[in-house]
């Protein structure tokens, strides 16, 4: 019988254990951090019905679902009603309209789950792929104060994980909606249009959005020119900040409320604690889905930006209105997990890790397994991760295998350390070997491996 190619499918990462401890450790320092700030956790099925999911009809993103049916229902012909999730923020909406009554407000959530869209196969690209996710819903309301959270949870987040100097860009919806107001572009569609064509200007160049606006949307050239000259605004502290919306001049009253929205919500940023270096404002960023309302964010690393993005979101005011009469308004943002980390092994801004095993025990003698256990066992009621060789053969294989499973220190057991009440410990990273107390074996473990931590902590 011929074998069956093992292959993964495209768009997907699958990482080795070392690499997928790095990925984890990601996970772990976004998930403490977004614990950290108040945020609880939920989980939501990998699967919606389909008319929840796709409350829109004929768009981009139905191109991308992939749907879901058993063989029984494939074999009758039956209608999928079932597809995976391709963003976390409508499984949310879904989440908080269903159990309303049950929940606490504002509702405070975070979300580390995988999603899936049907992109087309590229390099970089992915199919399934984790998101992070930490909304705050509001009943009925829910103050611009919370807007301000969101920058100070990011900077704790990329603080921690320690990837290089980097901006949280601010904007406002609604200051962006004002300028077009004053300027006539008015009607809404025609609005979102812009406001999605602009938020490509980092990307596309001054140059090539000037000939989008004025070719195919029919803007007068000194219209395009002052929307160009607002875009490009940006700060370089929040004085500067302030000062630069002082410029803007007046404007509409939606334009006005933006303003004021901006200017309050830069001001608490400053107050959560996060460094002026670290956020800005930058009145191109809209972000390209229009049920953004008020405050959007964009965070990029300073010296990588061609990495794009690494955390957005923003301000809306009815999360939930295709499930429910209630008005549920939010703030929240997103992490790509799985690109970002991607993207930053392709930079070298990460490795690989270590292994989580810190310990083996040897296997010397056969008749002695129940003291290898117990010494395993012994380890492992002190936190300290332990595997134990379960088959016999020889000890320079079994260090062999230690050596590369990447695990620091190889435990030997033999007649004399029995005798002796003692253990001899082998460092394979300092490649030293010393014969240990039975008593004091936990103690010196753990200095070992609190002083790597301390050495990787000031990496």
């Amino acid at each position: 019988m011929a074998l069956t190619p093992a292959r993964t499918p495209p768009g997907v990462l699958e990482l080795l254990p070392f690499d997928q401890i790095a990925f984890q450790g990601m996970l772990d320092t976004i998930r403490a951090n977004f614990e950290r700030y108040g945020f609880l956790p939920i989980e939501t099925p990998v699967m919606e019905y389909a008319d929840v999911l796709l409350t829109k009809s004929g768009g981009e993103t139905e191109r991308q679902v992939y749907f879901v049916q058993s063989t029984g229902a494939l074999e009758q012909g039956e209608k999928p009603d079932l597809a995976l999730r391709f963003d976390l923020t409508v499984p949310l909406a879904r989440y908080v309209a269903e159990h309303e009554h049950d929940l606490a407000f504002p509702f405070r959530r975070y979300q580390i789950q995988r999603v899936y869209r049907g992109e087309r196969a590229q390099r970089g690209r992915f199919r399934e792929f984790y998101q992070c996710d930490i909304d705050v819903i509001g009943k009925d309301a829910l103050s611009v104060r919370y807007d301000a959270e969101m920058p100070a949870a990011i900077h704790a987040v990329f603080r921690d994980l320690a990837i290089g100097p980097f901006t949280i860009q601010l904007n406002n919806r609604r200051l962006m909606r004002g300028w077009f107001e004053g300027l006539g572009i008015a009607d809404g569609e025609r609005q979102m249009a812009v406001l999605r064509e602009v938020d490509k200007l980092d990307k596309r160049g001054a140059d090539a959005v000037r000939q989008t606006l004025e070719g195919e949307f029919g803007l007068a050239a000194g219209t395009v020119a002052k929307i160009l000259a607002f875009v490009q605004v940006r700060s370089t502290s929040l004085a500067d900040a302030h000062a630069q919306l002082d410029a803007l001049g007046s404007g509409s009253d939606t334009f006005e409320q933006g303003r004021a929205e901006l200017r309050e919500v830069l001001d608490l940023v400053k107050a959560f604690g996060v460094p002026e270096a670290h956020f800005a404002l930058n009145l191109s960023i809209a972000r390209g889905l229009d049920y953004y309302t008020g405050t959007v964010y964009e965070t990029t690393l300073d010296e990588h930006p061609q990495i794009g993005s690494i955390c957005s979101g923003g301000r809306y005011e009815n999360l939930a209105g295709n499930y429910t009469k209630s008005s549920l308004p939010g703030v929240g943002i997103s992490i790509g997990a799985t690109r970002l980390y991607w993207q930053l092994r392709e930079a070298k801004l990460i490795g690989t890790a270590t292994s989580t095993v810190q310990a083996l025990v040897t296997q010397m003698d056969e008749a002695q397994l129940p003291a290898y256990l117990a010494l395993a066992s012994e380890l492992r009621a002190a936190g300290i991760n332990t595997e134990v060789v379960m088959e016999p053969s020889k000890l320079g294989k079994q260090f062999k295998y230690a050596d590369r499973a990447g695990i620091r220190f190889v435990l030997v057991l033999g007649e004399n350390e029995l005798a002796n009440g003692t253990v001899t410990v082998k460092d394979l990273r300092r490649e030293d070997q010393s014969e240990v107390p039975r008593s004091e074996l936990v103690k010196t473990l753990r200095v070992e491996l609190e002083q790597a931590a301390a050495m990787r902590g000031r990496a």
